[in-house]
């Protein structure tokens, strides 16, 4: 299941950073590696809950900092 939750997480940053699929590593952090703004951040939150369902609240967003902090807490959720 990691994987296949790391594979959409991956096409979502790719369709709302606009990133070369490429940069997308698992230790890649959204802000200082990927170039990720706040406004960015926000899109991603939703688009992963749109993905994955469910809320995600404030607080675990601000906890979310890299691709593989995103898969561990997207694919507890599931």
């Amino acid at each position: 299941m990691g994987n296949e939750v790391y594979e959409k997480i991956k096409a979502i940053i790719v369709d709302t950073l606009a990133v070369e699929e490429d940069k997308i590593t698992p230790e890649a952090r959204f802000r200082e590696d990927l170039g990720a703004d706040s406004l960015d951040l926000v899109e991603l939150i939703m688009a992963f809950e749109d993905e994955f369902g469910g809320r995600i609240s404030d607080d675990d967003a601000r906890s979310i900092t890299t691709v593989q902090g995103a898969v561990n807490f997207l694919a507890a959720k599931q």
